[in-house]
């Protein structure tokens, strides 16, 4: 089967913050056994690939960019594929989106991700940003995952030997470009009514303090440690300034979101402005979270 491939894919249609311009191509691989096609198709053009997943953590440039986007075809969803002691291995793929891993988890009633809760983008995602919240990381669930590289083709590392960080993951076996294809994740038994209660907690805590409804791509800056990014922006009067269509949110400070025509020129007027406020009053140089293109 052939790769799908889009020509001149829309960056403000593929990302959260509904920003950017266009890259040269879309691929979209939806069967492993296309995975050559995508091989020949990296070897032979010389476009930066880029795997796009849901778009929620990507500032995308405006313009027009020598980029292949990579995308993963939607795919089957969760299965529990066995037991291992009193925990159970639950499989998916990389295009599952997190929340709904997380809805199919809390109706079989599996415990372990509710942390995650309000979380948007995918589950391959997650992986690639060692994605967390409210003390719960995806690397605290996950046992394996299951990586295709160009001159290795796929599969399965255990987790335990990749290195993880804050809003980092690497895997010192792959070698060259690496596309994460699945993972399995280890979830306690519980009930579904007891793992709703813990999502809705965590998800009322973050609608109360973080603009879960509006264009943005999450926290935009790293927290310093032992520090709050949006504490500080916040300090340094940066929560609600506006460029355009842009702006902090008044919410949050470190939520950068898009009010209506935003641009991405905008959006990089403002990171710099917020970077330089808090260098300024605190001598602290905040490094981005969000992943510029």
């Amino acid at each position: 089967m052939d790769l799908e491939l889009i020509r001149n894919p829309s960056l403000a249609e593929r990302t959260s913050l509904g920003l950017g311009g266009t890259a040269e191509v879309e691929v979209i691989v939806r069967e492993a056994r296309e995975l050559d096609g995508l091989s020949e198709f990296l070897t032979t053009n010389t476009l930066f690939p880029f795997v796009i997943g849901e778009g929620s953590n990507l500032l995308a440039p405006d313009g027009h960019l020598d980029m292949a986007l990579i995308r993963m075809g939607e795919t089957a969803g969760p299965e529990r594929v066995e037991k291992i002691d009193d925990k159970f291995i639950i499989r998916c793929g990389a295009s599952q989106r997190l929340p709904g891993l997380l809805g199919w988890a809390q109706k079989a009633g599996f415990s372990g991700m509710e942390g995650l809760s309000g979380i948007p983008g995918s589950v391959g995602g997650a992986v690639a940003m060692n994605a967390g919240s409210y003390g719960t990381e995806i690397k605290d669930v996950l046992t394996r995952i299951r990586i295709w590289t160009p001159s290795e083709g796929l599969r399965w590392v255990n987790a335990k030997d990749c290195d993880f960080g804050y809003r980092h993951f690497a895997c010192p076996e792959a070698v060259g470009k690496m596309f994460i294809w699945e993972a399995e994740i280890a979830l306690s038994e519980s009930t579904p009514k007891a793992v709703k209660a813990a999502m809705q907690d965590v998800y009322g805590k973050k609608k109360d303090t973080q603009p879960v409804t509006a264009r943005s791509a999450g926290c935009v800056f790293k927290n310093p440690e032992g520090q709050s990014a949006g504490l500080l922006l916040d300090q340094a009067g940066m929560k609600g300034v506006t460029r355009g269509g842009m702006g902090f949110s008044d919410i949050h400070a470190n939520f950068l979101v898009n009010n209506g025509g935003g641009t991405s020129a905008e959006a990089m007027e403002l990171l710099e402005l917020g970077k330089q406020a808090v260098k300024d009053k605190f001598d602290i140089t905040l490094k981005t979270e969000v992943i510029i293109l």
